[in-house]
C-alpha cells in the first residue's frame, strides 16, 4: 500500500502477549508511562537485520505506518537493502533518545531468527532495551540471549505466544457484525486494509474494534491472538474468542492471514474464515504479483476465483457471507495509473475496488459496501 495513515483505533483488549513463562513481566516503575495495554515498553527501535525483500519486513513497515509515534528509528546490518526511511540508529543511540525496546521487524518464511542476528540482539540488551519478537522461534530458546537478558535486566517478549486454554470452535452464530480481509497471497495488504477500514468506521461513528491476528497487528493494537501459532484444533476457536458476541450494531474488523490458495498457510486462513464467521469480506490483492511470494511454482488465483471459494467455504459457519469489494495494493504505481486500474477493476468486477491507503471516493464506496445489509 502507499505510505501510511495513523490515528486512534478502537482496539481489542483481550488475549495479550506473553513471555516465555506465560505471563508478561511488569514494566519497571520508571517505564510505565511508555507502556502499551499489552505491557510492551515503548518507544521502539525497529530491527531490520540483513533483509533484502521488502515483503519480509512487513512488521517494521506496519509499525512505521500505523504506530509511527512509537518508533524512533531502525537498526540494520550490513547487506540490508530494505529501509523504513526512519533514522538509522545503533541500540545505544536509540536508548539515549528514549527507546525502551527493540522490535524484530522481520516476518520471514518460517519465522526464523538467523544466527547472524544474535550479536545485534545481544547488543540491544546491553543497551538496556527489551527485545520483542513476533517470530515463531522463541527468543529465550536462543543461545546466550536469556543469559544476556538476565545480565542486563531486560525482558525477552514473544508476542506470538497464544493465550492458554483456548477453546475448540463451536460454530455457533454470535451477535454483532464482522468484516474479514482475505488475500490472494501473504504480505500484500490484509492488515493495512483492516486497519484502514477500522479507522474509517471510527470516523463515521460506527461502533467497531480492530482484531489483530498476527504479530504486527498485535504490536500495533496492543492485543490480539497470533493465529498461526495456535495448535490447529484450536485455531477456529481462537478466532471465535477474538471476535466474541457483541451488540447488533457493533462491527469487528478482523485482520486476515495467509490465503486459501497458499501451499503452506491455507490451513490458518480456513480456520480464521470459519471461526470469524464474517458477514462481509474484502479481497486483498497485489496486481503486479503473479506468483505466491516465496513459492514461484504456484500462480496467484484470480480475484473472482477467490471470491467464489471464500463464499463457498465461509457459508459453512455464516450462510449470509458476502464479498464487499476488493483492496488493491497500488503502492508501486503512479497516481494516474493507479486510478485508472482501480476504476477499471470496479467496472469489470461490478463491486467497489480501492486502495485504502490512497483513500478517496473509491475507498468510501468500499467502506459503505462493507456496512451494507
Amino acid at each position: 500500500m502507499a505510505d501510511g495513515k495513523g490515528g486512534a483505533l478502537a482496539l481489542a483488549t483481550r488475549a495479550l502477549p506473553h513471555d516465555d513463562e506465560g505471563t508478561l513481566p511488569s514494566p519497571r516503575p520508571e517505564d510505565e508511562v511508555g507502556t502499551t495495554a499489552g505491557g510492551l515498553r515503548t518507544p521502539y527501535l525497529l530491527f531490520i537485520g540483513d533483509c533484502t525483500e521488502p515483503g519480509y519486513a512487513k512488521t517494521a513497515f506496519g509499525l512505521r505506518d500505523w504506530a509511527g509515534e512509537k518508533c524512533l528509528g531502525e537498526y540494520a546490518l550490513a547487506g540490508a537493502t530494505v529501509s523504513t526511511g526512519l533514522a538509522r540508529l545503533t541500540p545505544a543511540q536509540a536508548r539515549e533518545r528514549g527507546a525502551r525496546s527493540m522490535v524484530i521487524g522481520i516476518a520471514n518464511s518460517g519465522g526464523r531468527i538467523a544466527p547472524e542476528w544474535i550479536p545485534a540482539l545481544e547488543e540491544a540488551l546491553a543497551a538496556e532495551l527489551d527485545l520483542i519478537s513476533g517470530m515463531h522461534a522463541k527468543l529465550s530458546d536462543l543461545p546466550g540471549l536469556r543469559a544476556a537478558a538476565e545480565k542486563y535486566g531486560q525482558r525477552l517478549v514473544d508476542v506470538r505466544t497464544p493465550p492458554p486454554d483456548l477453546p475448540v470452535a463451536t460454530g455457533r452464530k454470535r451477535g454483532g457484525k464482522r468484516i474479514l480481509t482475505v488475500g490472494t497471497d501473504c504480505a500484500l495488504g490484509k492488515k493495512y486494509t483492516a486497519l484502514a477500514i477500522a479507522q474509517a468506521l471510527e470516523s463515521r461513528g460506527v461502533r467497531s474494534d480492530f482484531r489483530a491476528t498476527g504479530q504486527t497487528g498485535i504490536l500495533i493494537a496492543g492485543a490480539g491472538i497470533a493465529l498461526d501459532s495456535v495448535v490447529a484444533d484450536f485455531a477456529a476457536g481462537a478466532a471465535e474468542l477474538l471476535s466474541p458476541d457483541n451488540a447488533a450494531d457493533h462491527w469487528d474488523v478482523i485482520e486476515g492471514q495467509g490465503s486459501l490458495y497458499h501451499p503452506a498457510y491455507a490451513g490458518v486462513s480456513m480456520a480464521l474464515l470459519h471461526g470469524s464467521q464474517p458477514d462481509a469480506f474484502v479481497i486483498c490483492h497485489d496486481p503486479l504479483r503473479t506468483h505466491v511470494l516465496g513459492h514461484p511454482d504456484f500462480p496467484l488465483p484470480d480475484i473472482e476465483e477467490l471470491a467464489e471459494l471464500t463464499i463457498r467455504l465461509g457459508r459453512r459457519t455464516n450462510p449470509a457471507i458476502r464479498c464487499a469489494g476488493v483492496s488493491l495494493n497500488t503502492s508501486a504505481l503512479g497516481s494516474e495509473e493507479a486510478l485508472s486500474l482501480l476504476t477499471g477493476e470496479t467496472a469489470r468486477l461490478g463491486m467497489p475496488v480501492a486502495d485504502p491507503m490512497r483513500g478517496g471516493d473509491l475507498f468510501d464506496q468500499l467502506v459503505e459496501s462493507c456496512l451494507a445489509e
